[in-house]
């Protein structure tokens, strides 16, 4: 099932019976780990008919399974259709997530579900502000590892954080883990007609940060087509200058942004060259278009000025 969203429920039952529940949504398409993706609390783009389902259904397995204590679902979501891609019977990684997000002590809650004889119901209560869990992930410290998120998790921590809206939440949750609002350049190359298409808008938005944009050829020749100025560069295997790794190099950008075609099975894979050579020279990558094109949107309307500093209990309270 492709471009399909993923949904995690987290919830803590008793005897069958579901006594708390908070369902949370990934910023990555399916197919992206769950400890690797970035999952933002409330949702931001769930139906509200595919929200009732995944209540529905993780009520109806919590009975069926006569589950006592914690428990997590992971569902996929697509055209108001759901599919439970596993259920796991334990505290997941998005329990601490949720827990500090909602102010519900979901650990105490699960402990007293072993022990107390009936526990009560616990109602969320509505969120005002928006959070973001965002991973971290070590790749410069693990030599020729290719920075691609797939299935199997490659992230070795975690941070959440808060903001008035998801860009904001984000943007510091991006800082926090060693991301950069570009201030020299910004590189970027995308493989495929679909991927072209789908971050025109946020090519757009990244001219108006007056800084200048690199790409590699067919990605410089669309967004020149398309208004949005570009400096060509040349792959590695085309041995012309200036190439990429050049641009890398000579630290002429801060900012790489390298979404692939998953279609294409290339002969010679610069792409993994690119990847690898960014992560070397320590500049921020992106290649999940999804998750690129939220940190665009971020960079273009929020500055550091704009990212208040306020403690946990000024947003639950």
């Amino acid at each position: 099932i492709e471009k399909a969203k993923e949904i995690e429920f987290d919830a803590v039952a008793q005897n069958g019976d579901v006594k708390a529940y908070v369902a949370s949504e990934h910023i990555e398409n399916a197919g992206v780990h769950s400890g690797d993706a970035t999952i933002v609390l409330p949702p931001q783009k769930i139906y509200v008919e595919t929200q009732r389902k995944i209540e529905e259904v993780g009520k109806k397995l919590a009975k069926e399974l006569s589950i006592t204590g914690p428990f997590n679902i992971q569902f996929l979501a697509k055209d108001n259709e759901i599919s439970v891609i596993e259920i796991n019977l334990r505290a997941s990684r998005t329990f601490p997530f949720i827990s500090k997000v909602t102010g519900v002590d979901f650990a105490k809650l699960a402990t007293d579900s072993f022990f107390d004889k009936k526990i009560k119901n616990v109602m969320i209560p509505p969120l005002y502000f928006t959070a973001v869990k965002v991973s971290q992930f070590s790749f410069a410290r693990l030599t020729g590892a290719d920075p691609v998120l797939h299935v199997e998790m490659a992230s070795t921590g975690e941070v959440a954080c808060f903001g008035e809206d998801v860009e904001e939440a984000f943007l510091k949750g991006e800082l926090s883990v060693g991301g950069k609002i570009p201030q020299k350049g910004i590189f970027v190359s995308l493989g495929g007609d679909e991927n072209k298409a789908k971050f025109l808008e946020s090519a757009r938005l990244l001219q108006n940060l007056n800084l200048p944009i690199f790409a590699t050829e067919n990605t410089a020749k669309f967004l020149i087509n398309n208004g949005v100025k570009a400096k060509k560069l040349y792959k590695i295997h085309e041995k012309k200058s200036p190439t990429v790794l050049e641009c890398f190099q000579y630290k002429k950008v801060d900012l790489a942004i390298n979404i692939v075609d998953a279609h294409v099975k290339k002969i010679i894979d610069d792409d993994y060259a690119i990847r690898r050579t960014a992560v070397d020279a320590n500049i921020p990558l992106f290649t999940n278009l999804k998750k690129a094109e939220l940190f665009v949107r971020a960079i273009t309307s929020k500055t550091l000025e704009d990212l208040p500093i306020k403690s946990w209990d000024e947003y639950i309270n």
